[in-house]
Parts: C-alpha cells; sequence; structure tokens
C-alpha cells in the first residue's frame, strides 16, 4: 500500500504543470523588430544596384570564400565603406592581417556601424552591418591585437569599397 501511494504522489507531482514551465509564446509580428534606415530601398533595387555577391552577403547575411577579395592585401591608405551605399566604415590604418582571410579592422568607425546577435552556426556571434542602410559586413571576435583595442572585426571584402587618400 505504501508503494502504492508513493507511486500515486510521483505520478501527480510530475505530471502538475505549473505557470513556470509554460513557454510564452509572442506574436511573431512583435518579435520581429523591423529597424528603418537611413538608406532603405527595395529587394529589387539592392538586386538591380549590386552584383550578385554584393547582394548575397549585404543583403543576405551570406559569407564570400576566405582569401576571394581583392582587398584582403590592400596596403593603401584611405576609407573602406559600405558597398551598399558609401558609408565610412574602416580606416586603412586600423587594418591588421589577422590570417583569417577576411579583411580584419581593430576598431569601426564610430556610429557607422551597428551590431546585433546571431545564432546561424549554433553559438552566438556579434553581427556587424551597416548603420545606413543596414547592409551585413561580418562579425566581431575578441581575438584582435591585444597591444589596441583586442578587437577583430571580420569583414566580407565584398561588402565594402576602398576609396584612397588624395594625395
Amino acid at each position: 500500500m505504501g508503494k502504492r501511494l508513493l507511486l500515486i504522489a510521483l505520478v501527480l507531482l510530475t505530471g502538475c504543470k505549473g505557470n513556470s514551465q509554460e513557454v510564452k509564446k509572442e506574436n511573431k509580428k512583435e518579435s520581429k523588430k523591423e529597424t528603418a534606415y537611413k538608406v532603405s530601398k527595395t529587394d529589387a533595387e539592392w538586386r538591380a544596384e549590386l552584383t550578385d555577391m554584393e547582394y548575397y552577403v549585404l543583403r543576405r547575411a551570406a559569407t564570400e570564400n576566405a582569401f576571394s577579395s581583392d582587398l584582403l592585401d590592400n596596403k593603401q591608405k584611405g576609407t573602406y565603406v559600405c558597398a551598399g551605399c558609401g558609408t565610412p566604415l574602416f580606416k586603412s590604418e586600423h587594418k591588421f592581417d589577422s590570417g583569417t582571410g577576411w579583411p580584419s579592422f581593430d576598431r569601426e568607425i564610430k556610429g557607422n556601424v551597428a551590431y546585433d546577435v546571431d545564432y546561424k552556426i549554433g553559438v552566438a556571434r556579434t553581427e556587424e552591418h551597416c548603420a545606413v542602410c543596414g547592409g551585413h559586413l561580418g562579425h566581431v571576435f575578441d581575438d584582435g591585437p591585444r597591444n589596441t583595442t583586442g578587437k577583430r572585426h571580420c569583414i566580407n571584402g565584398v561588402a565594402l569599397d576602398f576609396i584612397p587618400d588624395p594625395k
């Protein structure tokens, strides 16, 4: 009899569903926040203005192949701007060779790069995008040069255009 009562008590305790166990379900319209950017275009306008690769990286958050960017070994002085809208994003003096195969910078031009978190590979990563048009740039990591910021802004070269400094 005691075993039967214990079994009934265990079933009742484990079968009870409290409010703390319920997962709140948000309305999808409420949970996805749309950000209004200064430069806003339709998907068709972006497709018409960008190359296929620029479109997939900037508008679909793709990643170009490592070591494929013409800007990877660029040593000229100048400014790296968003390939989508021309916003200045990184200065050449903050570029360094990270060995990863993508242009890397230890800092951004403040206010022109925005951040979000993505979980596309199953872990949280800090995604970077242009603060003016929302174009995906790459990700920022904490394994950059320790003698400066310690940050490595790992950027898709196709998301950037380079403007050399005037001579």
